[in-house]
């Protein structure tokens, strides 16, 4: 008898818990109301674009939501979880992301994946240049300098599998913050688990180079350029590409680097 009212006593005390984001929750509502409203807009009133002007507005039926294509893991940089969706719930932060995945594997999704998060900053990959419209931001809560307790990465593989499935995103399109602002940003650090998501299908990897001869003239800086890499600071594009495929931080240059990226070139073509 003891335990039944222990265990409603637990139960009302969960039901009586208050969410400390009630008034940030309203805003997002509010925000994305306005949102809405944009969108169930109709074209500019007749004429706006037009000379001579069209007789009468013609809708097409043929539409759908634009969808992300590319996923971008960062680290938070920060001390705990609480300190960081009390950071992305802050308008004067102007930082967000998607999801934020906790150390206990506790997954908090801050942003409808159709909107667009301001989680890569000023950033580029290949020809991209805007990638938080193209990208869904994912964060996950650690120092920088910490490794990645199993809970929180099997958290991100169940997430990455739905997000994979729910939006056709390729194989490739899994990428690190660092790789897409390798002047500014080194997340998620050099114990993030990359070959385990790429054994996954959330990413590229490299199989077995022993035997491999470089071609002719093959260029690293090219191949770094081709893969997705913004080589204007060739040496922070160098330790970006170590620190994903090689867990290294260090700037060194050597054949086995050029044989990891050239059978990962290949892969991206």
């Amino acid at each position: 008898m003891i335990k039944r009212y222990a265990f409603l006593f637990l139960i009302l005390l969960s039901a009586c818990k208050t969410n400390p984001y009630k008034a940030t929750n309203r805003d997002y509502k509010k925000q994305s109301r306005q949102y809405a409203r944009i969108i169930d807009q109709t074209p500019l009133d007749a004429g706006a674009d037009s000379v001579p002007p069209a007789p009468y507005w013609v809708g097409t039926t043929n539409f759908n939501l634009r969808k992300p294509n590319f996923i971008i893991i960062h680290h938070t940089a920060q001390n705990s979880c609480p300190q960081t969706l009390q950071t992305f719930t802050m308008t004067r932060t102007q930082v967000s992301a998607h999801y934020v995945i906790c150390k206990d594997g506790t997954v908090y999704h801050m942003l409808n994946d159709y909107l667009r998060a301001w989680q890569a900053g000023v950033s580029k990959w290949g020809n991209i240049t805007d990638v938080n419209s193209i990208s869904v931001g994912i964060e996950l809560d650690n120092n920088g300098f910490e490794p990645f307790p199993d809970t929180q990465i099997n958290s991100l593989l169940h997430l990455l599998t739905r997000l994979k499935t729910t939006y056709n995103i390729p194989a490739p399109n899994f990428i690190g913050h660092g790789d897409i602002a390798p002047t500014r940003k080194d997340d998620p650090n050099a114990a993030f688990p990359w070959k385990q998501l790429a054994d996954k299908g959330f990413g590229l990897w490299y199989g077995d180079t022993t035997g491999i001869c470089l071609p002719p003239g093959f260029s690293s800086l090219t191949a770094l350029r081709l893969v997705g890499y913004d080589i204007r600071d060739s040496s922070a594009a160098v330790l970006a590409f170590k620190r994903h495929f090689e867990q290294d931080t260090t700037r060194t240059w050597g054949l086995q680097d050029e044989k990891i990226l050239y059978t990962l070139y290949k892969q991206y073509q």
